[in-house]
């Protein structure tokens, strides 16, 4: 790939994935090929990328127009509200986390950007599958605003590089881990919340019960996946709708039992709330062999290596915030 090609807007790019993700495309790209998006004032230090806009991705005018201004080749459509988060406010959920995706789709099949990378997750799954070792095509039926949106924008992902050829990419993430920014409102949030606690007071209590697994991903593999996935070959990319990511596979009380290893004394105790019901509606484990075969998915972190890392960075980042 000829890097120097490339100039990529980033939506949604003080999230927990677009904060990194960013920070590694301005590494890749070089920062005066990558502009950040969000809906926060410009401040110094608000992003790694060269250019900050403040950018509401409803206002389809304001994005069709930064698009135009900074010659926009790729597009890393981030900006969307969370499962938890989704539950409480469903008809805006439906509305954010769709129509500035066709917006989007609609600018690449009038030839204004070429390539697209939509995030699905693992909640596009639900009643009657499997709970362990999820395959890649498992009939979709979920149980929450934020699946439903996501389910339906996996399907005109795929309608629109079928019907007009547009290149876009996508990966259904499990729950994301990291240290560098916060999670934001979603369903397996306790799995970046415990290191906090745990760091900082040294006991968690956790809104989703002890033995529930969930698909869990370091975040340094996430993003190394999407990359992969962004600068594979085209005709590598076989699923268009979105790729399994399986990550691994722990529950509270395992992630509670790695920490102990580090920190001996933490404590957890276990208060379910409005979100184990979603996590009960997904699965425990996830198959992402389609991954591996088409472009060459990998991980570098398991459990026990995620856990070590997180403890570490949060004890050095926690004490230069004091």
């Amino acid at each position: 790939m000829e890097t120097h090609t490339e100039k990529i807007l980033i939506t949604g790019a003080l999230g927990q994935i677009g904060t990194e993700l960013t920070a590694k495309l301005a590494e890749i790209y070089g920062k005066e090929n990558v502009i950040a998006s969000g809906l926060d004032k410009w401040k110094e230090g608000i992003t790694e990328a060269g250019y900050y806009e403040r950018l509401d991705v409803t206002n389809f005018q304001a994005v069709t127009e930064l698009i135009k201004e900074h010659n926009i080749t790729t597009v890393y459509h981030l900006a969307s509200l969370l499962s938890g988060t989704s539950e409480k406010q469903p008809l805006f959920a439906w509305k954010l986390n769709l129509e500035p995706l066709i917006h989007l789709c609609e600018l690449a099949k009038e030839g204004l950007i070429k390539k697209i990378f939509w995030p699905s997750s693992i909640a596009v799954f639900g009643k009657g599958i499997p709970k362990v070792n999820v395959g890649q095509e498992v009939v979709l039926n979920p149980t929450t605003v934020y699946g439903i949106s996501k389910m339906a924008g996996e399907k005109w992902c795929e309608y629109y590089f079928e019907k007009y050829g547009v290149d876009i990419r996508s990966i259904r993430y499990p729950g994301l881990i990291s240290w560098k920014a916060p999670a934001g409102g979603g369903t397996t949030d306790y799995a970046v919340e415990i290191f906090y606690e745990a760091v900082e007071n040294g006991k968690y209590t956790s809104f989703i019960s002890e033995n529930t697994a969930m698909p869990m991903l370091y975040m340094d593999d996430a993003i190394d996946a999407t990359i992969k996935l962004m600068t594979a070959p085209k005709e590598e990319v076989k699923i268009r709708y979105s790729y399994n990511l399986g990550g691994m596979s722990f529950t509270p009380a395992e992630l509670a039992s790695e920490i102990k290893k580090t920190i001996p004394d933490f404590e957890i105790k276990y208060e379910p709330d409005f979100r184990q019901a979603i996590a009960d509606s997904w699965p425990a484990s996830i198959d992402d062999s389609a991954a591996k075969q088409d472009w060459g998915l990998n991980y570098q972190f398991d459990i026990s290596s995620m856990s070590i890392d997180m403890i570490n960075n949060l004890k050095h980042k926690l004490k230069r915030e004091e």
